[in-house]
């Protein structure tokens, strides 16, 4: 084994060296920065959903949207929270269709990613819903979920 130096190392040592400091090449200076790639949101939200969340905020004037997230609950797992945002949370991927702001929790993105909030009104219940691709099964009373460790599927149309 040989211990010269490669080629490429002996082309750099025999260059000049300069008496003023290193500047980047004017080609490299006058590059724009690099554009960051717009996101999918993660989640999407139904006008139907986006009316009741209206609703909700004009009965509260200090709020400036709503915050969602996931916690360990319930007997799949997990559950859905919502709660009102009293301030723009720092961290949080905001989120705004049809006029309303849902301001979605960091460590709930993987859970909710590619999910349909939605507002449903039956005979029995008002309520929202949400129609996530990652979940793997739900409780009876579909209070919690458990998801797809996989990560995010492609969202399907609902079931007659």
């Amino acid at each position: 084994r040989s211990l010269s130096p490669a080629p490429a190392a002996v082309a750099r040592a025999a260059r000049p060296l300069s008496s003023t400091p290193s500047a980047a090449p004017p080609a490299a200076a006058a590059r724009a920065p690099r554009a960051r790639r717009q996101l999918k949101a993660p989640i999407t939200i139904t006008m139907r959903a986006a009316e009741r969340i209206r609703e909700l905020l004009a009965s509260r004037e200090d709020a400036v949207g709503v915050k969602l997230g996931v916690r360990r609950r319930g007997c799949n797992g997990l559950s859905y929270t919502l709660n009102y945002a009293l301030e723009v949370p720092t961290k949080f991927e905001e989120v705004v269709e049809h006029g309303v702001r849902v301001f979605v929790d960091p460590q709930a993105t993987f859970y909710v990613a590619g999910t349909e909030m939605d507002w449903e009104t039956t005979e029995l219940s008002s309520e929202f819903t949400f129609r996530n691709p990652n979940e793997t099964g739900k409780c009876g009373c579909g209070s919690s979920f458990a998801v797809n460790e996989d990560g995010p599927r492609p969202l399907q149309p609902p079931q007659p």
